[in-house]
């Protein structure tokens, strides 16, 4: 495993990051949670110290199985990454942007972006005490807010990083003008944005403000969910209330179809698999800090960790791109 220092802060993550998104069920077609528990000891067995989660993953569930799985490790050793700003109990009465309904066992929940310093406050307690922690390593921001002003949610975490209970402070999904008016009140550690060889958009603005700020740079959706992968073009079927089944609709298929062909074929000479080689050529792209691999179980988290055991030639890196460049 390869470990990175994050922006301007003392935190080295690995550059394989436990993403904690499926692992709360809920979007995902539910969870086993003896197989999620397990997915996160080998993780860090194999090599993988951060954990991403966030409140919303399961609501809650997500961030209580991390807390469960790490009484029997070295809390020091691991880097815990949470999230706020994704309101679904109604206790923002109203406030906020609304997001989406989400489904919760049948009953839709209306979610609200909402990033007040009084409920970044509340959250964090809340994550405190589900993650079985007296600290997190990086709080971000889950979505932009339009009805709080970046100034009071950027204030708001510079106080929990003044009161001990955070290390550094994040963002996700901000885009340019929105991470230059964070940075005028706090030096942000990191943007988690949405990043894959079929969505590389970053790299025309945020990437280089990025770069030129000393902001690091968390990669999520890197095998789009799955869809890199390969097997959702086998057998794999997905249960009907799994998001991926729209979620799928905006790629031309076909194209991705061809595309994981082309890469399989330098994934098998390598002996790797395509989800490897996938997150290996995210982890080398220029302003990538850390890229985020969901595991549903103890042999994809080992999977995921071995994504970093080879490397890619400038060759192999050129061919990669080449195929790339075919989708539109």
């Amino acid at each position: 495993m390869e470990y990175r220092k994050l922006g301007n802060t003392e935190l080295e993550l690995s550059a394989i990051t436990y993403g904690a998104f499926a692992i709360g069920g809920n979007m995902w077609g539910g969870n086993e949670k003896k197989d999620s528990i397990d997915s996160i000891h080998a993780s860090i067995d194999n090599g993988v110290t951060t954990i991403d989660t966030a409140p919303f993953y399961g609501f809650g569930l997500s961030e209580e199985m991390i807390g469960e799985a790490l009484q029997s490790q070295n809390r020091s050793k691991v880097q815990l990454l949470t999230k706020f700003g994704l309101v679904w109990d109604g206790s923002n009465k109203g406030k906020g942007d609304f997001f989406f309904d989400a489904d919760d066992n049948e009953k839709k929940l209306p979610v609200y972006k909402f990033a007040s310093k009084e409920n970044i406050i509340k959250e964090v307690e809340e994550s405190l005490k589900r993650l079985k922690t007296d600290y997190i390593d990086l709080l971000q921001i889950h979505w932009p807010d339009s009805t709080t002003p970046i100034q009071e949610t950027m204030e708001a975490m510079d106080l929990l990083i003044k009161q001990g209970k955070i290390r550094a402070a994040g963002v996700c999904n901000y885009d340019v003008s929105q991470l230059k008016e964070a940075q005028k009140t706090i030096s942000l550690a990191s943007n988690q944005v949405s990043y894959s060889m079929l969505n590389r958009k970053i790299e025309a603005d945020l990437i280089p403000l990025t770069v030129a700020e000393n902001i690091g740079i968390i990669a999520y959706s890197p095998m789009e969910r799955g869809l890199l992968t390969g097997k959702y073009f086998t057998d794999t079927k997905l249960k009907e209330n799994d998001h991926r089944n729209g979620y799928f609709g905006q790629f031309d298929l076909q194209q991705v179809k061809t595309l994981i062909e082309e890469l399989s074929s330098l994934a098998h000479a390598k002996e790797v698999n395509l989800a490897q080689l996938v997150l290996r050529w995210t982890t080398l792209q220029k302003g990538i800090t850390i890229v985020l691999a969901g595991a549903r179980n103890a042999e994809q988290a080992i999977s995921n960790a071995k994504a970093m055991d080879f490397d890619l030639t400038a060759l192999e890196l050129d061919f990669i791109n080449q195929a790339i460049s075919k989708i539109k």
